[in-house]
């Protein structure tokens, strides 16, 4: 259990070795992707080009290859459930304690490479988020952390593996701490790791493939220029918005006619989507593109050059894309294909932008600058990006670092808020909760939050009426301990601690009427034992209480010389987090007066329930009127005169005194609860 100064020390060294394991993994899955690319699916389809409705036995069959390998891999072999890379890292936060098995993402991430290769319609980011996410948890139990710490390392690892293939370190880390939640909300804990591990991992990558690359060439010069350009942004987030609707329902539809197919192999499944994204191909091979080929080239105008073809034509023909983009995605993802579908996300929020310009170019021609219609490319890509994965901010920052366009940030933040808006409520990401406050990891975070604060020193019982020195004999040892059970005693030599003696090693001893004088405390005592230090943290304290399963761990000054200074206890750290809970109660009903009645009612409930069934009856609440006021229950002697029972004191503050004080006088605005067969009449003056 390290000090505090140590514990920043090895969270921040932790960040760091899963920031460069993530960099080199991402590395490795993005050569292998842009090689195998290269070999299969780009020998006979330009995917980035203009060509459409061109049938190739091979772009129909490839991407089935592709689907039929990753099920035989993923399914048949590995038996992996399908899904995609951000669903996993979701659902390991929320639901796992972070634990995410590593061979599962690398196996998955192997098989999406196949799987794009052979021009599935899918992205690479996702696997490498999962696989970075997967080495941040395995990092994480290899080094015994916390469930918290583990958690906030699985989160930095997604950071890592999203800020290198992305090549936006800042977007990366943003991305990884908002995914979890359906609203704009950060997982504030994982905020350092993920800084720390993505601006290494993003380093690293870089490292390999040379810095100062972007996503897109040339989007660097753009800016925003113009007020009057504010509508048409507002008009293609509404649009990016509409789309992320379509791309989302596409995918689950998709999914859900899969998952009821029972008759087909679940291996056998990928195939037949592999199958319907190559027929989709045949007729616009741009829905393969998992490296941005088209949106580059519709950034730079050489997607155009065709003269044959008018802007109304390219309006149309990119509309068609986008929406057989969606489709394939859904086809090749929702069937249980490997890959992701954040990728995806950005080829088509590109293509929603491109689109839009072609049109206005259409219906008012010469009209619109060339500059704009440039400029709703990448913010396009942002839009759809926001809506998708319910990441309005992450998006901006991401799509200013991967295309470099730091002059759009109006834009940039009209159309994923617009786009946010819009799309959010059908995100892609199942996972995700509405707040921290439905995540099963902050349970406990009132309570959490009070352990972390308070360190050892102020809980742990200093004077400790168990102590003896080596040459103690037993006989002595025993008759000093004191009245109770006591958990441990500490055995010193001059202020060093030198061993313990559990309660368990004395108890069949105390009552013998002889015992061992040649016994000292010496031959007694366990010499290997854990300590605690006072500066750390009750938080800790507890994960040392998990694992030793101690009653009562040693406080001493230092690891090092081990003066002994106390003993904290299960039952001192319990009595700290009962009173929180008493203060956070409250202080609840002060600000929440409606809130008084259920927890009345729950404090009946449980005061009712000890007593035995022949004691039955009606409990009724009866006043404090002014009969009453300022005398006992002792002086109005209720239960002979009124023939109830008084259960408890109501105070005007909803607390319940129970028992009640017979010698405390009643005041006004408080209330008798009287368990009784018939209502009390009301109080007669004595």
């Amino acid at each position: 259990m390290p000090h505090p100064v140590g514990r920043w020390q090895r969270s921040v060294g932790l960040a760091v070795a899963v920031g460069v394991l993530a960099g080199l993994a991402t590395l490795a899955l993005h050569t292998a992707l842009h090689h195998g690319a290269a070999l299969l699916v780009g020998r006979f389809a330009d995917l980035g080009g203009p060509e459409v409705w061109h049938f190739r036995i091979q772009v129909l069959f490839f991407p089935a290859i592709g689907g039929l390998a990753s099920g035989v891999v993923v399914q048949l072999i590995a038996r992996l459930p399908p899904g995609h890379g951000t669903n996993q890292v979701v659902r390991a936060f929320h639901h796992q304690d972070g634990v995410m098995s590593l061979p599962n993402p690398a196996v998955k991430a192997t098989a999406a490479v196949g799987v794009i290769s052979c021009g599935g319609s899918a992205g690479p980011e996702g696997p490498a988020a999962a696989l970075g996410a997967a080495i941040g948890s395995s990092l994480g139990r290899l080094f015994r952390v916390t469930p918290r710490d583990r958690r906030a390392l699985l989160l930095a690892g997604c950071a890592a593996g999203i800020g290198a293939i992305f090549n936006c370190p800042l977007g990366g880390a943003l991305f990884a701490v908002s995914i979890l939640y359906r609203g704009p909300e950060f997982e504030g804990s994982a905020l350092v790791s993920a800084f720390v591990a993505s601006a290494v991992g993003y380093a690293t990558y870089m490292s390999f493939e040379g810095f100062g690359q972007h996503m897109l060439a040339g989007a660097s010069e753009l800016h925003f220029a113009s007020a009057a350009e504010l509508p048409v942004f507002v008009a293609l987030g509404l649009a990016c918005g509409a789309t992320s609707i379509l791309y989302s329902v596409s995918v689950r539809r998709v999914e859900g006619v899969f998952a009821r197919a029972r008759r087909m192999p679940i291996w056998l499944r990928p195939a037949l989507g592999g199958l319907l994204t190559g027929g989709l191909a045949c007729m616009l091979p741009q829905v393969m593109d998992g490296q941005y080929a088209m949106i580059q080239n519709a950034l730079d105008g050489s997607l155009f050059h065709d003269p044959s073809r008018s802007w109304a034509v390219w309006a149309v023909l990119l509309a068609l894309i986008v929406v057989a983009k969606c489709l394939a995605t859904a086809f090749t993802v929702g069937s249980g294909g490997a890959g992701g579908v954040l990728g995806p996300s950005l080829f088509i929020g590109g293509a929603v932008g491109a689109c839009l310009g072609a049109l206005l170019e259409t219906l008012w021609p010469g009209q619109g600058p060339e500059l704009m219609r440039r400029e709703l490319i990448p913010v396009g890509m942002a839009g759809v990006l926001s809506a998708t994965m319910r990441t309005p901010l992450a998006a901006i920052v991401m799509v200013m670092e991967m295309t470099g366009s730091f002059g759009l940030i109006v834009p940039l933040m009209v159309v994923t808020i617009t786009a946010y808006v819009v799309g959010s409520r059908f995100g892609l990401i199942e996972e995700q909760l509405g707040s921290a406050a439905d995540s099963p990891a902050h349970a406990g975070d009132a309570v959490v939050n009070v352990l972390e604060r308070l360190p050892v020193g102020a809980v742990m019982q200093g004077i400790w009426p168990a102590v003896a020195n080596r040459s103690t004999p037993l006989a002595r040892l025993v008759a000093s301990l004191p009245v109770g059970e006591v958990p441990t005693v500490a055995v010193v030599e001059g202020p060093e601690l030198v061993g313990l003696i559990s309660f368990a090693e004395l108890r069949h001893l105390v009552d013998r009427s002889e015992l061992p004088s040649v016994v000292i405390a010496d031959d007694l005592m366990t010499r290997d034992f854990e300590v605690l230090e006072p500066e750390l943290s009750l938080y800790e304290a507890l994960d040392l209480f998990e694992r030793t399963g101690m009653e009562a761990i040693p406080v001493v000054e230092s690891r090092a010389e081990r003066h002994f200074l106390g003993m904290l206890t299960r039952a001192g750290v319990r009595h700290v987090v009962f009173e929180h809970v008493r203060r956070m109660r409250d202080r609840l009903l002060q600000e929440h007066a409606g809130l008084a009645a259920i927890d009345e009612q729950t404090q009946l409930v449980h005061l009712l329930s000890g007593m035995p069934s022949t004691q039955a009856g009606e409990v009724y609440r009866v006043p404090v009127d002014e009969e009453l006021d300022g005398r006992s229950l002792r002086e109005l002697d209720f239960r002979a005169r009124r023939g109830g029972v008084v259960l408890a004191i109501q105070t005007q503050e909803h607390h319940l005194i129970s028992p009640p004080d017979p010698g405390r006088p009643l005041a006004k605005g408080e209330f008798l609860l009287v368990l009784g067969a018939t209502p009390p009449p009301p109080p007669r003056d004595a």
